[in-house]
């Protein structure tokens, strides 16, 4: 009759040959990073999306249509009186994200409306994004390409 080794005996001898399967198992359920630059699907602005403290935002990095007061617009649609008077340029549309199994959560400010929405994105690929905006259960989706 052979010799049987009991399995927790023999967990170190094979943690060397498991654990690079065991690494790679692990992020399958992780979300594709968002970090990048990404032109809008109205192709109206490039925006920078990446690291802010423990989350991550994303800001307008340039125009690539010029808002109607040019490079120097304002917030003018903001219900905040106080946030009027903030530039467009730089200013975070995407803010709080973080990441939840295959996708990032936070919220999406259309400075356009002056309106914040719960946001839910998604990497579609290598170079594109699904950006969805939510207020209850009616969403609108754009899709977003990364910047050349």
């Amino acid at each position: 009759m052979p010799l049987r080794a009991p399995v927790p005996a023999l967990l170190p001898a094979l943690l060397p040959f498991l654990l690079p399967f065991l690494l790679l198992a692990a992020p399958a359920n992780a979300a594709d990073p968002i970090a990048g630059r990404w032109v809008t699907e109205e192709r109206d602005a490039v925006i920078d999306v990446g690291a802010c403290g423990r989350s991550t935002c994303g800001r307008i990095a340039r125009f690539l249509v010029p808002p109607p007061d040019g490079a120097d617009q304002r917030d003018v649609n903001n219900p905040d009186p106080e946030l009027r008077r903030r530039r467009l340029l730089g200013l975070p549309v995407l803010s709080g994200f973080s990441e939840e199994e295959d996708l990032w959560r936070g919220r999406i400010y259309d400075p356009k409306s002056g309106r914040s929405y719960r946001s839910v994105i998604r990497r579609k690929g290598r170079d594109r994004l699904e950006v969805k905006g939510c207020i209850a259960f009616l969403c609108q989706t754009q899709v977003w390409t990364r910047a050349r």
